[in-house]
């Protein structure tokens, strides 16, 4: 997918974390960039999460959504994982996962749905 609004970053420390991503794409000459969607994700476990928007290539996103966790001592969710199930099923969505990170370290995993629009938290796990 080009264009995603599947990544979260910790909501206290999103603007400063959202500049990192973006300086740190474009020095190092990666097609990624990332903005605020303007809406927030609660969640029990892992607090809120200011839910992002980005553009660019999905292995350039993940390394930097990762990295801006350990740069920024910030919770980040990296999403964009599905169950595995047959084709069919795939074709009309349904649940998907993240990954929570915390100081660069995968601290659990958030179960995600679509409500109006907008992802919110189903489950949470701690790892």
């Amino acid at each position: 997918m080009a264009g995603a609004d599947n990544f979260g970053v910790e909501q206290s420390r999103a603007k400063d974390a959202i500049e990192w991503m973006n300086e740190y794409a474009k020095k190092n000459k990666q097609k990624f960039e990332a903005k605020t969607t303007g809406y927030t994700m609660q969640t029990i476990k892992f607090g809120t999460f200011e839910i992002i928007s980005w553009t660019g290539e999905w292995p350039a996103a993940r390394n930097i959504i990762r990295k801006a966790s350990s740069k920024n001592r910030a919770k980040v969710m990296e999403s964009g994982y599905h169950e595995k199930r047959d084709l069919l099923s795939a074709m009309f969505g349904g649940a998907e996962f993240g990954k929570v990170y915390s100081n660069g370290k995968l601290v659990g995993q958030i179960g995600m749905d679509r409500k109006s629009n907008r992802w919110i938290a189903k489950s949470e796990n701690l790892i």
